[in-house]
């Protein structure tokens, strides 16, 4: 069955085919049964807001197809994009762990489908269920190192150029062409980008501009394909 936007339905965890690929939703059968219970299957449009940075946590989002970006804002305006969640991902977590206000902003970026569990049935889970305790845990610190990148990409990078390159080979699918390059998909726009690497939209077009003429990537409409990851890695380790 398809929904809106040609997704498929993945309205089952007991029968989802990428159930195996993903961290949190990788359990036994009588686990992922109880799952089944207490979860509620939605699917978001692109640009709609799972949660907002500073509402009180009502749970968490498991992300099943699509992507969300994080972003947190200054009391200025100014924002910055801190993670791009994948299928697989649960966002919330930290919020809805400690009970405190959900950090960050969480929107999506493309339509996709989320699995929202309330707090109070996420606790009772994790109280009841080690081995999803266990991925929790893995789950929020994987969070943290994620954060700890991003604190190096904008602290300790030198340039706006190192900061896109680090990001840029961040993006890196792992799998290379025959001719050596690395091909993926961008649903980012440059303001977007801008706010990963904390910089301003025109400074991005001009990155983008540069990077061209050095052969070191290429934009074929929404694919951007990594041309020279050696010389990305020198920008970044001169």
């Amino acid at each position: 069955m398809r929904a809106p936007y040609g997704l498929p339905i993945l309205d089952n965890c007991l029968i989802c085919p990428v159930r195996e690929e993903h961290l949190f939703c990788n359990l036994p059968l009588p686990v992922v049964r109880k799952l089944q219970e207490i979860k509620s299957t939605a699917i978001y449009p692109k640009s709609a807001m799972l949660f907002i940075e500073g509402q009180q946590p009502r749970g968490v989002f498991v992300l099943c197809t699509g992507k969300a970006k994080l972003s947190t804002s200054s009391s200025e305006g100014k924002t910055i994009i801190t993670k791009l969640s994948h299928a697989g991902d649960v966002l919330g977590l930290n919020a809805t762990i400690s009970n405190h206000p959900y950090e960050v902003t969480a929107e999506m970026i493309e339509p996709g489908q989320a699995n929202f569990i309330t707090r109070d049935a996420l606790l009772q889970f994790l109280r009841e269920n080690g081995e999803v305790a266990l991925r929790i845990a893995e789950q929020l610190s994987r969070n943290y190192y994620t954060a700890y990148e991003e604190i190096r990409m904008l602290g300790l990078a030198s340039s706006p150029s190192e900061k896109f390159a680090k990001l840029l080979l961040s993006w890196d699918p792992g799998k290379t062409a025959p001719d050596g390059s690395s091909p993926m998909r961008m649903t980012l726009t440059h303001e977007e980008i801008a706010e990963m690497i904390g910089t301003t939209r025109e400074t991005v077009s001009r990155l983008f501009s540069d990077f061209k003429k050095k052969k070191l990537l290429e934009v074929n409409g929404s694919t951007l394909v990594l041309k020279d990851k050696t010389a990305l890695r020198r920008l970044v380790h001169p």
